[in-house]
């Protein structure tokens, strides 16, 4: 049975555990304020060159650039983004199997895998998955180079043939509670796919649930435009951006959706110290009490018989 000391060592392990979990409780706000401001402000410019390049998608009816190119889906690139670090509840191992699941959707297709985090890249490497690319330590500092450098080895991979899709698979913040899978597909730019993103988006931000693709085209205002520089031009410096933007949008949903997990179960965590503490504190008044009530009897018997 455990003693008194052993109650107040485990009670004494507990307070010190839970000064560490407020601690990056606080952390964990402070970095997601920031993020939810880079969130706010890539938002409506990713939502912009995306009606922008859809507009001028759907007027061409050859490719014109290689990231415009359509091919049978027979080779698939996964960009899977997961946190450089635990203590953040479930984000990453729901990640992980949203990933699992849509390996498995895609069996009969290779697929080549780019990771961004450290714990995405540890279990898949253990499943013995190889990657066509690796980027840890981007959620901690989510700067636009990086988004670039990974922009560019998708690009890398799309223009060279050696993959015919590519999807992103990623949480989407929503709010500090609530964050979204999304498998998104980035590339092939399909007109149709890029208006369910732009209603996917627009309905996000009003609170409202999603609509399916076919209907948001349908809604979507058809206007027509004189573009005067030539069609090549344009997309050359189009869609590359619109492909950067969107990279440096996902990690930002992603980077803001861990710091939320986190700041939520360390939040949790800290809740869970004081109850616990509570409990080992009246367990150990109970035991002491009872050594108390022990001591008396044996004094109130030791004078009895005495007076005896």
């Amino acid at each position: 049975m455990p003693t008194l000391l052993d109650y107040r060592r485990r009670i004494r392990s507990v307070k010190n555990t839970q000064q560490i979990t407020r601690a990056m409780k606080f952390v964990a706000a402070a970095k997601l304020r920031r993020a939810q401001e880079g969130v706010f402000a890539a938002r409506p410019y990713a939502h912009e060159i995306l009606r922008v390049l859809r507009s001028a998608a759907s007027r061409i009816e050859s490719p014109v650039h290689p990231l415009l190119a359509r091919r049978p889906e027979n080779r698939i690139l996964a960009v899977v983004l997961t946190g450089d670090r635990s203590l953040c509840g479930a984000f990453n191992a729901n990640i992980l199997r949203q990933a699992n699941e849509f390996f498995r959707e895609h069996s009969a297709q290779p697929i080549e895998i780019v990771v961004v985090g450290k714990k995405g890249r540890d279990t898949m490497r253990k499943r013995g998955r190889k990657f066509a690319g690796e980027y840890l330590n981007v959620s901690t500092h989510v700067d636009f180079a990086r988004a670039k450098e990974i922009s560019a080895r998708i690009a890398e991979l799309y223009a060279e043939a050696r993959v015919d899709a590519v999807y992103a698979i990623y949480n989407e913040f929503k709010n500090v509670m609530v964050q979204n899978l999304r498998t998104e597909k980035l590339l092939p730019v399909d007109p149709a796919v890029i208006a369910s993103q732009l209603e996917h988006a627009s309905r996000a931000a009003a609170g409202q649930p999603p609509q399916d693709a076919a209907m948001a085209q349908a809604v979507a205002p058809a206007v027509d435009y004189i573009y005067e520089q030539p069609v090549d031009e344009i997309f050359s410096g189009l869609v590359p951006r619109y492909l950067d933007a969107e990279v440096y949008r996902i990690l930002l949903e992603s980077a803001a959706a861990e710091h939320a997990a986190r700041m939520t179960a360390m939040d949790s965590a800290t809740r869970n110290a004081s109850e616990l503490i509570d409990k080992l504190t009246l367990q150990m008044n109970k035991i002491r009490q009872a050594a108390i009530t022990k001591e008396l009897i044996e004094i109130v018997s030791g004078a009895a018989s005495a007076a005896g």
